[in-house]
């Protein structure tokens, strides 16, 4: 048998081959990995906000608490707070030991004498916060955070969301006791029959019998926030499956009702606190309405972009007869459940509705103009 002889140079030229065989796969990895990293910045980001807030609150939630209980005011907004001026008039009188106020906005943006007029806004904004995008999850990592963030004060026993376009509809003294009288959360819930947004991909974990919707704009008890900062059930299954529809090109479409049948359209923050209360069998210890007043647009076309959003008050229809008529609504009518909610706190028969939105700012100054919320010097937005 012939024994196969190999030369110096043929080892050499095996050798350098092998190694650019190995530099090659290495470089090819090092790409993929950086490729993977940039794909998921945004979640992973996001996930170490949320695990860094969830390992604060852990430690210092538990803390007692005995004393006057504190409404926590949760702004959630896209930068700066466009009605401040009307905050500082709602605040303005209020006990300092009675509430407190957390902001949400875009990364990096402070609250401070050069970007509000409300000084009660100075520094309250969160040391971390997410990119949030309308109709996405992000929404509802931004309330979780702020949630996170005032459980941290074991005197914030209640906790009202807002927008940047919320107004008060009464003074502070009448909301403070308004909600501190009650011993349940506020939260807008109703069985959603109508829309295909529920994703049959989310059972079992979320079954359908489960699935609520309803206004984002909550008023919880510390028991209701301390079980939505504790989930890490219901909001993996609502990243995955619960998510806006893109918009459509109607020009483009020959059947665009054969698409919207096919495709499920989600809005998480629309879905996730009423479906999560319900799944924790907590549905008893809520008041099923919001006490936010929203005006929708009720478009004949189901197709017009803008039936999805609330109508905006200019100051030409914030009279006091229109505010009037929001504050004189005792009850709310549910078609879906047949169920007609008449407003009561503690079995007291009350106003439905302490806050209202969305509201422009000539609408807001109208509000103090008209003496609402408390006194007002139009001068002073000049200064």
């Amino acid at each position: 048998m012939t024994k196969k002889r190999f030369s110096s140079s043929s080892l050499q030229h095996h050798f350098w081959l092998g190694s650019k065989i190995v530099i090659s796969f290495s470089i090819f990895l090092c790409v993929y990995a950086l490729l993977r990293l940039h794909s998921q910045s945004k979640l992973q980001s996001s996930s170490e906000v949320r695990d860094a807030a969830a390992a604060v609150f852990v430690r210092r939630s538990t803390e007692p608490f005995s004393g006057n209980p504190k409404i926590s005011f949760l702004f959630l907004a896209r930068r700066n707070l466009p009605l401040d001026f009307l905050w500082q008039s709602f605040f303005q009188n209020a006990d300092a030991g009675n509430f407190s106020i957390y902001i949400h906005s875009t990364p990096g943006f402070v609250f401070d004498e050069s970007t509000t007029r409300c000084s009660f806004f100075y520094g309250r904004q969160l040391s971390m916060s997410v990119q949030v995008a309308w109709g996405e999850s992000s929404m509802i990592e931004a309330e979780q955070l702020l949630l996170r963030a005032a459980l941290l004060d074991p005197a914030n026993q209640h906790f009202v969301l807002l927008s940047d376009s919320c107004v008060p509809l009464y003074n502070f003294s009448y909301t403070y006791n308004y909600v501190t009288s009650s011993s349940k959360s506020f939260v807008d819930s109703f069985l959603d029959v109508k829309e295909g947004r529920y994703n049959p991909k989310m059972s079992p974990t979320i079954p359908k019998a489960k699935w609520r919707k309803g206004s984002q704009w909550i008023t919880l008890i510390r028991k209701h926030a301390e079980v939505a900062v504790a989930d890490d059930i219901v909001f993996p299954v609502f990243q995955r499956y619960c998510k806006r529809r893109p918009a459509l090109d109607l020009k483009e479409m020959q059947t665009p009702r054969q698409v919207l049948q096919k495709e499920h359209n989600c809005i998480p923050d629309e879905h996730y606190m009423q479906t999560l209360l319900a799944m924790s069998e907590l549905e008893g210890e809520v008041e099923r309405r919001t006490l936010t007043y929203t005006l929708w647009n009720h478009s004949t076309n189901e197709m017009e972009i803008k039936g999805w959003h609330p109508i905006t008050f200019e100051y030409a229809n914030a009279s006091p007869k229109d505010i009037k008529h929001i504050k004189g609504i005792n009850h709310i009518y549910y078609d879906t459940e047949y169920r007609t909610e008449w407003c009561r706190s503690n079995s007291t028969s009350v106003p439905c509705f302490l806050f209202a939105r969305k509201f422009s700012r000539g609408a807001a100054m109208r509000l103090l103009s008209e003496g609402v919320v408390g006194s007002f010097d139009a001068a002073s937005l000049l200064s």
